[in-house]
């Protein structure tokens, strides 16, 4: 990979019950990493959408790694479909994990446990303790209202207008790829007083 980037850590739903359109978009994308050499980190589950881009991109070649607490293994571990498997003492251990695993970012439609692990993410970008890109996969406009909020967050000066430049929207799969393949980093400058003013 021509900037360095090879392990990609997926964070989405675990549902099955979601419309036909998030699956869809999962499998495309997890053919798309497959076929530009990206390996899979992911949360661990044989269930929903996480599920979905994992089995996808290793049916086409991809490695996959996967992490998942304790407490959720025995609900839905997928221990013999990953090439590697990490079992952590809880969610933040699990985090840590899959930080520690990747070098990019995709966040595909999910509920509150996407949500966290993706603006932990952001803010750990705009505190520069990463460099990694972070894309946001926002099929059938799912996260319009979020953008919309991270929006509000700037405009009411809870955020530097830079902040806009942590995150990538990729409204297709192909997007997505697109970003990652080109994708340099640009360091953001908060300055001292900026980062106090906005680390929270």
């Amino acid at each position: 990979m021509k900037n360095g980037i090879k392990n990609i850590c997926i964070f989405c739903s675990s549902s099955n019950l979601l419309d036909e359109a998030y699956y869809k978009d999962a499998e495309i994308l997890g053919r798309l990493l497959a076929e530009n050499n990206y390996d899979i980190v992911y949360g661990g589950s044989k269930l929903g959408i996480m599920y979905k881009v994992s089995k996808t991109a290793k049916d086409f070649g991809s490695k996959i790694t996967g992490v998942m607490p304790e407490k959720l293994y025995a609900l839905c571990g997928n221990e013999d479909f990953c090439n590697e498997f990490y079992l952590t003492d809880g969610m933040r251990e699990r985090k840590a994990k899959l930080d520690e695993k990747s070098d990019a970012v995709i966040a595909l439609a999910g509920g509150f446990g996407t949500l966290e692990e993706l603006s932990e993410m952001i803010v750990q970008k705009q505190l520069c303790y990463n460099n990694k890109p972070i894309i946001i996969l926002n099929t059938n406009g799912f996260y319009n209202h979020l953008l919309k909020f991270f929006d509000t967050i700037i405009s009411e000066n809870f955020a530097n207008i830079n902040a806009k430049k942590l995150y990538f929207v990729a409204n297709s799969p192909i997007e997505a790829i697109n970003y990652l393949k080109n994708y340099t980093f640009e360091k953001t400058n908060f300055g001292k007083e900026e980062l106090l003013k906005h680390a929270g």
